[in-house]
C-alpha cells in the first residue's frame, strides 16, 4: 500500500506505517459520542469560593517553593482574526460602499468608524506615512485598501502573517503591548518562584521562532527591570510525529499532486506531547490570546493563585493517602473514607462493578483513582460564547467524572444528550493550573492518561479537493480525561479572548476610562 518514498516521508517524521493505519481505523469506524450524565454546576461538580475561601487559599500558594511554569500555545496564526478584512479586501473593488451596510459590531463599517481605538493605530498610521499616504485623507476620498494592505501585507505591519502573540493588543499611555507582553506581565504577577524566576514556555510555530526571539530581546529587560524578575523564555514546536494522515472521502490516504501523502497537523491535543517534555512541579495553562489590559489583572492574578493553592491544598491530601497505601495495610474502614474522598471531592463515582467490600480490589482501585495528575480549571459562567463545557461524563473504565467536553463531541440527535447540553451553566476559558508530579517526586508520563477515544474527524479541502482531517483528542479534553479534575467558578472578567480583531474594541481591551 505505501511506496518506498512514502515509507521515507514517514520515517521523516518519526511515524510509522502502523501508527498510520490506526489512525485510518479512526477514520473508517469514527469516534464515539461522549456518554455526558448531567452538566457540572455550582454545587455539583463545581466550587465557588468565598473572599475568605480565596485568601486561604492564595496563602497555600504563596508558601509554595516548588518549580513552576506557564505554558502558553502561541502557534495560532492571526489569519482568522483578520477574516472580516481579508473578505473587505476582496469585496470593495467589485460591491464598493454596499460592504459598509452592515454596521453591526464585527462588521468593516465598526473597523473604520472606530480605528482610533485600535492599538496598533498609530504604528499603522506611521507605516502609512512612511509610504506616502496620509490616513485621515485615505478616509475622507474612500480609499480603504491601502490602508487594508498595509495592515495585512508583507510590506507593512504584516499581520495577516504573524501569529496571535506578536499582534498589539493593548494601549497605554505611552506604549501599546502585543499579546506575548501581557504574558510575560501577568506571568511575573503570579508564577514568580521564591528567587524571583518567572519561567514560560511557549509553543510556536517553526517559522515564527526568530520573530518571538526578537521581541523577546527587545523587551525583556524592560520587564525583569521594572517587575524585578528574571524571565526564563523557553520554546518548543509541535511535533512533527503527532501530524495525522489525510485520507480521502472513501478513507484512502489522501494524496499531493506530486503523489506524496498529506499528513496535516494533529491540533492543540498533540500539544500533550510538549506538556509532557517539561519537568516542573506547578504548570499554568493559558491561551495566546486570553489577556487584559492592566487595570483588569488583580482579579485574573488573584484567582490564578487561587487555582493553584486549591490544587496544592488537594494534592496534599491525594499525597497523604498515597503514603498511608505506602506505608501499611489500611482497614475496610479506612478505605472507605478514602473511596468517599474520591468520590465527594475528586468527583469520580467508581464503576457498579466495584466491589467494596473486598479490600485488595478497593485498594487497588482507590490507588489508581488517586496516583495520577491532577488539574483545578476555571469555570465562567455561559454567556453564550463559544467552546466547550464542564459536564459529568461516563469514561471507558465505567467510572463517571468530571471532563470538558466540546459540543462536536455531543450527539445532538439524542434528545436527552441535547437537553443536558441546553442545561449547562458553564463554560471553558482554558484557565488551568496543573501538577503531574507523583507522591515519590516522579514525572507521570502524560502520554498514559489519554482517551484515544476522543478525537475529532472534519472535512476539509485542498486543490479543489475534499479530505478528512484527523485531530487527536484536545489538550483540555480527551488529553486529559484520565487526570484528577477539579472545577472552580472564576469571574467572567478573567476571560476575555481576541477571536477578530473586533474584539479589541471591547471595554476589556480598552484603556482605563
Amino acid at each position: 500500500m505505501y511506496t518506498q518514498h512514502d515509507i521515507e516521508q514517514m520515517q521523516q517524521k518519526g511515524i510509522t506505517p502502523e501508527m498510520v493505519e490506526e489512525q485510518i481505523k479512526l477514520f473508517k469506524k469514527g469516534f464515539p459520542y461522549m456518554r455526558i450524565v448531567k452538566p457540572a454546576t455550582v454545587g455539583d461538580g463545581i466550587i465557588k469560593l468565598d473572599s475568605d475561601e480565596l485568601d486561604n487559599l492564595i496563602n497555600i500558594y504563596r508558601d509554595f517553593d516548588g518549580s513552576k511554569v506557564k505554558f502558553v500555545p502561541a502557534s495560532g496564526a492571526a489569519t482568522r482574526m483578520f477574516k472580516h478584512l481579508y473578505e473587505f479586501q476582496a469585496d470593495y473593488p467589485v460591491k464598493g460602499l454596499d460592504c459598509f451596510n452592515d454596521k453591526g459590531f464585527n462588521s468593516i463599517y465598526t473597523f473604520f468608524d472606530k480605528i482610533k481605538q485600535f492599538p496598533f493605530y498609530d504604528k499603522l498610521y506611521n507605516e502609512l506615512w512612511m509610504q506616502g499616504y496620509k490616513m485621515d485623507e485615505l478616509i475622507e476620498n474612500k480609499d480603504y485598501l491601502p490602508i487594508i494592505n498595509t495592515l495585512l501585507g508583507p510590506g507593512g505591519l504584516n499581520y495577516g502573517n504573524l501569529p496571535k502573540a506578536l499582534i498589539l493588543f493593548h494601549k497605554y499611555a505611552d506604549i501599546a503591548r502585543t499579546a506575548m507582553e501581557e504574558h510575560l506581565v501577568e506571568g511575573a504577577q503570579y508564577a514568580r518562584d521564591q528567587h524571583g524566576n518567572v519561567n514560560i514556555h511557549l509553543t510556536v510555530s517553526p517559522e515564527h521562532i526568530a520573530g518571538f526571539e526578537q521581541l523577546i530581546e527587545r523587551v525583556k529587560s524592560f520587564y525583569e527591570n521594572h517587575f524585578e524578575v528574571t524571565l526564563n523564555i523557553t520554546y518548543s514546536v509541535q511535533k512533527p510525529s503527532t501530524d495525522t494522515i489525510a485520507v480521502d472521502m472513501d478513507n484512502n490516504p489522501f494524496r499531493n499532486d506530486d503523489g506524496s501523502l498529506l499528513f496535516r497537523p494533529g491540533g492543540h491535543g498533540a500539544l500533550i506531547e510538549n506538556l509532557n517534555d517539561l519537568s516542573y512541579e506547578l504548570v499554568f495553562i493559558k491561551n495566546i490570546d486570553n489577556v487584559a489590559p492592566d487595570h483588569l489583572k488583580p482579579q485574573t492574578v488573584r484567582y490564578k493563585k487561587a487555582l493553584a493553592g486549591m490544587l496544592l491544598s488537594y494534592r496534599g491530601i491525594i499525597f497523604k493517602y498515597l503514603e498511608e497505601f505506602n506505608s501499611q495495610s489500611l482497614s475496610v474502614d479506612e478505605l472507605n473514607s478514602i473511596l468517599e474522598f474520591t468520590r465527594d471531592e475528586l468527583c469520580v463515582i467508581p464503576p457498579a462493578s466495584l466491589n467494596t467490600s473486598t479490600p485488595e480490589e478497593l485498594s487497588k482501585y482507590l490507588f489508581s483513582v488517586l496516583n495520577r495528575p491532577i488539574r483545578v480549571c476555571g469555570m465562567v459562567k455561559n454567556e453564550g460564547e463559544p467552546g466547550g463545557g464542564p459536564f459529568w461524563a461516563v469514561n471507558p473504565d465505567g467510572t463517571t467524572s468530571l471532563q470538558i467536553v466540546e459540543s462536536s463531541q455531543i450527539d445532538m440527535n439524542n434528545p436527552y444528550s441535547k437537553a443536558i447540553l441546553n442545561a449547562s451553566t458553564h463554560f471553558n476559558p482554558v484557565d488551568i493550573v496543573c501538577s503531574f508530579v507523583d507522591f515519590k517526586g516522579n514525572k507521570f508520563n502524560l502520554l498514559d492518561y489519554r482517551d484515544p477515544q476522543t478525537g475529532f474527524i472534519s472535512i476539509k479541502s485542498k486543490d479543489g479537493k475534499q479530505l478528512k482531517a484527523l485531530e487527536l483528542p484536545g489538550l483540555w479534553n480527551g488529553a486529559m480525561s484520565n487526570w484528577n479534575t477539579i472545577f472552580v467558578e472564576v469571574p467572567l472578567a478573567t476571560f476575555s479572548p481576541v477571536k477578530t480583531v473586533n474584539d479589541l474594541l471591547r471595554d476589556e481591551h480598552q484603556p482605563c476610562k
